[in-house]
């Protein structure tokens, strides 16, 4: 009765005293009971989006909502919760005993912070706070509280091993990415649902970014732009952590830029039947040359008159490198850039 009677004043908004943005009333720094009346040392509080089943959501440490906390929150021996701060609105509570016995879910409770509570200071607008899945870049490479580096390392429970981050502040994250990247490896094969495997203390692995760029899913709720091709991308664009791309491509035969060779070499000499019957010897002045690489059309002059003739000869010598002499070149294409850990919020 006293525990409904404290959730019900809080629904109306109706506390006396003013509180720091985003408390419960009942909850914070106050100690819980089971159904029997009896104080619950141990008991676990977890933290959901208002209106949904399951769908966690971050409780914080401070009130600037910075510092994530574990999901669920722990009692102490007393019973007593953890201070802990709300993004302003409304959210769903749900507490069990520390075997995992319910003792009571409320929905829809309101988050008495500074728009509810009297108190000084502007509302809290959870849509400017970032949320679970949220991406940003740091000028730096430590792990950051609230945070996991996007490593292709796993994340997962306390007791799941995972190599990136093992502890129950990763949940949200967890039911997140399994939801929303079905390609994402789950240690031991993904189970029936997201929670089921977090009951069952698997990983999963975080999206990979490490030396890779940023770019547009190609549609993202529209129409495919095409920027990203299957054959430029190297795999399909319109999936969410597709990688694609390459520091250097190998440039095909036929995408070499068209060219004119030149041919450096002695012309040679050659023998020439002239009208008389006589045989001269000449320079080449004018040569061709056929699709086989052989010198066809030779003119020469004789004395003072021109005599054409129409047989064939070799030319010593060279033909322009194409490629500088390698036999196959790579086309480096990455920009300049610079480089920084990118973070996912958990």
């Amino acid at each position: 009765m006293i525990k409904r009677a404290i959730l019900a004043s809080a629904m109306l908004g109706a506390a006396t005293v003013a509180h720091a943005a985003g408390t419960v009333s009942g909850f914070s720094m106050t100690p819980q009971f089971d159904t029997l009346g009896k104080v619950a040392p141990g008991c676990k509080l977890y933290v959901y989006q208002a209106g949904t089943v399951a769908t966690p959501q971050n409780a914080y440490q401070d009130s600037g909502l910075s510092t994530a906390l574990p999901n669920p929150l722990s009692c102490d021996a007393s019973g007593r919760l953890p201070q802990f701060f709300l993004a302003d609105g409304l959210i769903k509570l749900r507490l069990t005993t520390s075997a995992g016995t319910p003792i009571g879910s409320w929905d829809n409770l309101l988050v008495v912070g500074p728009s509810g509570g009297g108190g000084g200071g502007g509302v809290i607008d959870p849509t400017t706070i970032y949320q679970t899945g949220d991406v940003k870049i740091s000028y730096g490479s430590d792990a950051l509280d609230g945070w996991v580096r996007m490593n292709g390392r796993t994340i997962g429970s306390a007791t799941s091993g995972a190599t990136e981050r093992a502890n129950s502040d990763t949940q949200a994250l967890f039911l997140h990415l399994w939801t929303n990247d079905s390609a994402l490896t789950v240690s031991g094969g993904r189970g029936a649902s997201a929670a089921a495997d977090w009951a069952a203390n698997k990983t999963i692995a975080l999206p990979d970014l490490r030396g890779r760029v940023i770019a547009g899913i190609d549609g993202m709720g529209s129409t495919a732009s095409g920027r990203l091709s299957l054959s430029s991308f190297g795999t399909y664009p319109t999936y969410l952590g597709a990688n694609g791309g390459s520091d250097y491509r190998t440039i095909a035969r036929d995408q070499l830029p068209n060219v004119s060779p030149t041919f450096s070499g002695s012309s040679g000499l050659v023998n020439v039947t002239s009208s008389g019957g006589s045989y001269v010897q000449g320079g080449v002045v004018n040569t061709s040359l056929n699709g086989a690489g052989t010198l066809v059309g030779i003119s020469t002059y004789y004395n003072s008159g021109y005599v054409g003739s129409s047989g064939y000869f070799t030319p010593s010598g060279t033909v322009e490198s194409l490629n500088g002499g390698v036999s196959q070149r790579n086309l480096y294409t990455v920009q300049p850039t610079v480089l920084m850990t990118i973070y996912l919020k958990l």
